[in-house]
């Protein structure tokens, strides 16, 4: 989707996004037998587009006994044949990205812009899981004594499953199932049941490339559906993206099952901003990452740092921030789009509410945003406090919305010190010309994610996605280096081959080490 030309309001494909949002169970998409059943509105326009179902607990025992079964076979296929599977399923996603990302608008909200960045990043997880072949290499070393050799080998785990969050539909199912199935296991998906249109499609997509019945599986549903994965004795790891308190009850329950658990979770990101920034690219920099995708995002800027002389700086960054235009994400250069649902928006008013209850002071408001046409959508305008301490609610919770918190500090230390002090340990940034002053920062902070000069650090998929304090559970991250660890179990073999069978018996021919 080109960033210039002009964004068309989305037309939901029926061929392809019916009505009824479809269960994959077993190679087929099927619809669901449950009486439950939930609207997707378009949050911009209150037009639903389709309904989910919430799997009942039958269709979810089908999907794990399907992907239990599949396991059998599929954990012995050739590693190159995993790769090709991969090969093609990228090149569709390439194919099919604009309809994609129009399914990403039409029914999360993002700009033409943002969606396709959410798919895109996706892809490139898809992408390194065609590596397969060297990420899961083992090691080998000869004659650790006399004709013994030792080595290890990389086995899958078996049946793994995803939990995924409303703000990235097509990022970061994409960031679980790939690598998973690449290794060789199978998985049970339950993408968010606020906008599971695109997890869908772009399974649909993996289906065409030739995705074996019952690998890749998908249910839906909400507190009761993630239960019921947490608990079932054949699901061997559960990958978790989505709010702290969520993401804790998955750890404990599924690591208490005996599971692997990796949960990714709550944040709170600060961007320091030194006096010897370079100005204009700091806050440009800042203005998208605190408000693009309107801050529905894990990784949006929460909290400003403004360092000595830098604190001259907020009134330009505030005149920045009123030049963004609010609208429907498909409207030509609409910087911010609607939030998800009205109770978001509700959440968000609340916030700033008890942001000017609390004493901080409201630099920019956005309630009441005018979006003309669509006074219906569920809109917040960029909304900036100054004189935010950290015992103020804005500061303390994760807003999950268009909320910026702006901090005076003296000095270096001090910003470290009061990122450091920050329960969560997700992402940050720092912009300074001073090479001396980033490796300060990036050598005492204690967060996950570090940028330098660069607001919204994620790393490519060669990395791993790491995160620190109340912002993971789970010793390894969701994708890169680390994942591979995450879903498959190491084996160590010792072996000797004796030259003849001649020799003598009994205990005096064990190994010995030496």
């Amino acid at each position: 989707m080109d960033a210039e030309s002009e964004i068309q309001q989305p037309a939901l494909d029926r061929t392809l996004t019916p009505p009824k949002v479809k269960m994959l169970i077993n190679g087929r998409f099927v619809d669901s037998g449950t009486s439950h059943w939930e609207d997707i509105p378009n949050p911009a326009t209150k037009e639903v587009l389709a309904t989910v179902p919430y799997s009942s607990a039958d269709e979810i025992e089908a999907a794990v006994a399907a992907a239990r079964e599949a396991f059998k076979t599929w954990k012995n296929t050739p590693i190159p044949t995993r790769a090709r599977l991969f090969l093609r399923f990228q090149g569709l996603i390439r194919k099919n990205m604009d309809r994609l990302a129009a399914s990403v608008t039409a029914e999360l909200g993002k700009t033409g812009p943002d969606a396709e960045g959410d798919v895109f990043r996706g892809l490139e997880v898809v992408e390194h899981a065609c590596s397969i072949a060297s990420l899961q290499m083992g090691g080998y070393v000869e004659n650790v004594a006399s004709r013994v050799d030792t080595y290890t080998i990389l086995q899958p785990l078996g049946v793994c499953a995803g939990i995924t969050p409303f703000n990235f539909p097509g990022m970061i199912p994409l960031w679980m199932y790939p690598m998973a199935i690449a290794c060789g296991n199978t998985f049970v998906l339950k993408p968010s049941e606020l906008d599971p249109i695109t997890p869908v499609m772009i399974a649909e997509l993996a289906q065409e490339a030739g995705m074996p019945d019952g690998v890749l599986n998908i249910v839906h549903g909400g507190k009761d559906t993630v239960n019921a994965l947490c608990d079932h004795p054949d699901i061997k790891a559960i990958s978790f993206v989505g709010s702290a308190p969520v993401g804790t009850l998955v750890y404990n329950r599924a690591s208490g099952t005996g599971k692997r658990a990796q949960c990714m979770m709550a944040a709170n990101n600060h961007g320091i901003v030194l006096p010897d920034a370079n100005k204009e690219h700091a806050l440009n920099a800042l203005v998208g990452a605190c408000f693009g995708a309107s801050a529905q995002r894990c990784m949006a800027i929460h909290t400003m740092v403004l360092v000595g002389k830098a604190s001259d700086w907020l009134p330009a960054f505030v005149e920045k921030v009123k030049a963004l235009k609010v609208g429907p994400g498909w409207e030509k250069d609409t910087d911010m789009g609607p939030l998800i649902r009205p109770a978001a928006k509700e959440r968000v008013t609340g916030y700033i509410e008890k942001g000017i209850a609390e004493g901080a002071e409201l630099e920019l408001d956005g309630r009441d945003v005018p979006v003309p046409g669509y006074e219906q959508g569920n809109f917040i305008g960029p909304t900036i406090f100054s004189k935010v301490t950290p015992e103020m609610t804005i500061y303390k919770d994760e807003i999950f919305g268009p909320v910026l918190n702006v901090v005076n500090v003296d000095t270096l230390d001090k910003a470290i010190a009061f990122t450091n002090n920050n329960p969560f340990g997700n992402g940050t940034a720092i912009f300074t010309s001073s090479g001396a002053a980033a490796h300060k920062f990036q050598n005492e902070i204690d967060v996950g994610q570090v940028g330098i000069n660069l607001p919204i650090p994620v790393p490519l998929p060669f990395f791993s996605f790491t995160g620190s304090s109340g912002s993971k559970l789970g010793d390894l991250g969701p994708y890169g280096k680390q994942v591979i660890e995450f879903y498959t179990q190491t084996k160590t073999i010792t072996a000797r081959w004796p030259q003849d069978d001649t020799g003598g018996g009994g205990v005096n021919t064990a190994i010995t080490l030496k």
